[in-house]
């Protein structure tokens, strides 16, 4: 027996993913769908799964899958997305939305224009930063960054050339290092000279993706502890920008960003 499953392909900053209410569509093996519905050139084409559900906790509640089938924590531009998509679609009239994660409720300032949400602004809460850099050795090659949690795990490293970085080389050792059991995200960042963060990410479970909310927050927490950079930064992915501060008082990270609905449509199953 077949199942039809109605979904909205979604993202923000270039960091798309595949949206499923299952409110209206349970899914049963939301691992192996990820994994199906995520490839480029046989599913639909995705960084990942993300499942909106009903919270007795907050306003909605959200799964995410990556692109390799594990189970992520949470995600700064899928959160931003859903902020849109439960609007936008009419399952609420707030614009001040909560969201339950495994990383705890996530709470989002809609701006809408128009009657559409354009941008989210997400409160990411106080991160978690070790006090001194890190040097380990990967792939052959050293590096020294700094650990940094903000809702996912992250091994942020400041260089020169990001550009030219071969993520596809550096990455895999980099998530894969004894120093991190559970994988981990991996951030390049370089300071510009207008104060502009650059940054490329190699994802945890998903590779070279365009955009990283958690990893652009991480990037900015780690350049204001080490003094390179003020309380709000422009941080420049491959796929957009996200704007991210930090309050100096509370420590806590606001990230405000895009959402963009690409398409809707139903697979069977």
């Amino acid at each position: 027996m077949t199942k039809r499953i109605h979904f909205h392909k979604m993202h923000g900053a270039g960091n798309d993913y595949i949206y499923v209410n299952t409110m209206i569509c349970p899914i049963d093996e939301p691992e192996a769908m990820s994994v199906r519905w995520s490839a480029p050139h046989t599913g639909i084409g995705a960084d990942g799964l993300v499942l909106i559900g009903a919270s007795e906790k907050a306003d909605f509640h959200m799964r995410i899958f990556n692109a390799d089938g594990s189970e992520a924590l949470m995600c700064g531009n899928a959160v931003r997305c859903i902020g849109k998509y439960v609007y936008d679609l009419g399952l609420t009239r707030k614009t001040d939305v909560s969201l339950e994660t495994l990383s705890g409720i996530r709470n989002l300032r809609l701006h809408v224009s128009n009657g559409k949400v354009e941008e989210v602004t997400v409160d990411m809460g106080c991160p978690d930063v070790d006090g001194e850099t890190t040097e380990i050795e990967a792939g052959g090659r050293k590096y020294e960054g700094l650990v940094v949690t903000t809702g996912n795990p992250h091994f942020v490293i400041f260089t020169d050339g990001v550009e030219a970085l071969d993520l596809a080389a550096i990455g895999p050792p980099l998530e894969h290092h004894p120093l991190f059991p559970n994988r981990t995200n991996v951030e390049f960042a370089e300071i510009r000279e207008d104060g502009e963060i650059r940054m490329r990410v190699w994802e945890r479970g998903s590779g070279i993706t365009q955009a990283c909310g958690t990893g652009a927050c991480a990037t900015h927490v780690a350049a204001v502890k080490l003094g390179r950079a003020g309380r709000r930064s422009l941080v420049r992915m491959d796929g957009g920008c996200l704007t991210v501060e930090q309050e100096e008082e509370t420590g806590r990270v606001w990230m405000t960003g895009d959402a963009v609905m690409v398409y809707e449509g139903d697979i069977v199953i």
